[in-house]
């Protein structure tokens, strides 16, 4: 929901400050400055002071980093480059985390569907917070969207701290055949203050495939996440709540997609499928899929075609959670917090690059141009995972 309110609030920003399509990308970026920071450092601290913690820390973090934005936009650029780029910061550590978390309470068996089904949790945050986005503004100003939405973090925050754990062990609700279920399916995790081989992890090219694909996937989906609104009002001609209405739609998509896609993986590897032949399936139909659907937007003629394009696009693009944001546990088990930490901070350089280029490339050129260069990528990206990743342990 944080992440997204600004896609939807930049449209009267830009009008009310004046700001042209580069200053726009550069506002939408500024999230990513602060995101990339926090990657590797969310899945050492997950690793070492326990995943509630950090998780905890960062939504903190954002929400009040979130709840300041309109004071910072109303004293300048400076000040709400800022104020993004310190939310980022916040949600930077949330990803690796999440998969700390996940490694820890979670049998190997289960691991598509759990990680499915937490992510379409993130899916499902755009879907709010692009319907309610454009009614808040209508009735309360831009300002309220970030305020209202800060709030709702300090909310889950408390909750967080009075419920969760970062481990069975430490949750004295669970009990001892839970507990023994856990530690005989759940890989042996790494120990707190054990240091981090990086030498090993960076001489495996497994490693290079996940990181190389993360940034190619993102690089797609972050434009999506960051622009569409602006697609849908600039090419479209949809209104401001027309806008965050029709943004819903691909996110509902991807929420419902990303849960099939995880019960079909898991089908696969329970029927004796490979991991690593589920892998490969399930990344390839989450890079080829948007690319197919991507391409096709030139063609279409009608604002319904249009959406209906996007709405594959983002739904095929979730089968990636059972592609490539399952593969850190299955190749390091011991290290996937690092390793998502690692991978996602290609992600978030492409995040970086991808959405202020994005802002360049409407100043000088088309959206067939945008899409052009995400579809390029989303095939480079399926080369590169075909050819070089595993779906075998290859980390003790």
């Amino acid at each position: 929901m944080d992440r997204v309110n600004m896609s939807i609030a930049i449209l009267p920003m830009s009008k009310q400050f004046g700001w042209d399509s580069a200053t726009i990308g550069l506002v939408q970026s500024s999230f990513f400055w602060g995101y990339l920071t926090t990657q590797v450092a969310g899945g050492v601290w997950a690793d070492k002071y326990g995943g509630k913690t950090v998780l905890g820390f960062g939504v903190i973090w954002w929400s009040i980093a979130t709840a300041l934005t309109p004071l910072a936009a109303s004293l300048g650029l400076p000040a709400l480059l800022f104020a993004r780029a310190c939310m980022g910061v916040g949600e930077g550590v949330a990803m690796p985390a999440m998969n700390n978390l996940l490694s820890r309470w979670v049998p190997v068996q289960e691991r598509s569907r759990s990680l499915a089904l937490v992510y379409s949790g993130m899916y499902t945050g755009s879907v709010l917070g692009l319907a309610a986005s454009p009614h808040l503004i209508e009735w309360l100003t831009w300002p309220s969207v970030f305020h209202i939405f800060g709030s709702v973090g300090v909310l889950w925050f408390l909750l967080w701290e009075w419920q969760a754990s970062s481990s069975p062990d430490e949750d004295n609700r669970c009990s001892a055949e839970e507990k023994a279920l856990l530690v005989a399916n759940t890989p042996i995790s790494r120990t707190r203050g054990e240091p981090i081989p990086w030498k090993l992890l960076l001489s495996k090219a497994p490693v290079w495939a996940l990181i190389v694909c993360h940034f190619c996937h993102n690089w797609g989906t972050f434009i999506l996440l960051t622009w569409m609104p602006m697609y849908y009002n600039q090419v479209l001609g949809f209104d401001l709540l027309k806008s965050g209405i029709f943004s819903v739609l691909p996110w509902i998509t991807m929420a419902v997609f990303a849960n099939v896609g995880g019960w079909l993986a898991d089908t696969m590897v329970s029927k004796g499928v490979s991991v690593t032949r589920v892998r490969k399936i399930m990344q390839t139909i989450g890079f080829m899929g948007p690319a197919i659907f991507l391409t096709r937007l030139g063609s279409v003629s009608t604002p319904m075609g249009a959406v209906a394009c996007m709405m594959a696009s983002q739904g095929l693009d979730s089968f990636s959670q059972s592609g490539l944001y399952s593969n850190h546990q299955d190749i390091g088990p011991r290290y996937s917090g690092v390793l998502l930490g690692m991978s996602n901070t290609a992600g978030v350089l492409a995040g970086v690059l991808g959405t202020a280029a994005t802002g360049l490339i409407l100043a000088n050129g088309s959206w067939d141009d945008v899409w052009g260069v995400a579809v390029a990528l989303y095939l480079v990206g399926t080369v590169v995972w075909n050819v070089f990743s595993t779906g075998e342990q290859i980390f003790d």
